[in-house]
């Protein structure tokens, strides 16, 4: 074995420097999870105690009660809200459940579009930053 071939095979078996780049990035999408399941939360409340405040528009293909919004709402955000503070304590069962619940909590809010544009729209952005984040680099980062 040539001299490069030996020192590359013994770097490939070191440990990696983590990056602060990827731990920011790693901390901010759980700070974000947070957050995004706090709005979400309080989207699922505003819809199960004012059933007048969301208006939708008519004919829409997901059209469900304000009731049965408020209760996906609800238990959407508590979920990502409890991935979110795994995300920050560096749980690695937290990436996959991050990923998996940003994915379904972009989805819902896709479908919430007609009853309130902005607010959906905002947490589908914080979504997307949270699945980029947890995938790109997620595996830098080790507890």
């Amino acid at each position: 074995m040539t001299d490069q071939a030996a020192s590359e095979y013994r770097a490939a078996g070191e440990a990696q420097e983590t990056s602060g780049w990827a731990v920011g990035f790693i901390l901010f999408a759980g700070v974000v999870m947070v957050t995004a399941g706090i709005f979400q939360a309080f989207d699922g409340l505003v819809a199960l105690f004012n059933d007048e405040f969301f208006v939708a528009t008519r004919n829409y293909f997901f059209r469900f009660d304000i009731t049965a919004w408020g209760w996906i709402h609800l238990l959407m955000g508590v979920l990502v809200i409890l991935a979110g503070f795994g995300v920050i304590a560096g749980q690695t069962w937290a990436r996959v459940v991050g990923i998996t619940m940003a994915v379904l909590s972009a989805l819902a809010n896709f479908a919430f579009i007609p009853y309130y544009p902005f607010w959906a729209l905002t947490i589908i952005a914080l979504d997307v930053f949270v699945i980029w984040a947890l995938a790109a680099h997620g595996r830098d980062v080790k507890v």
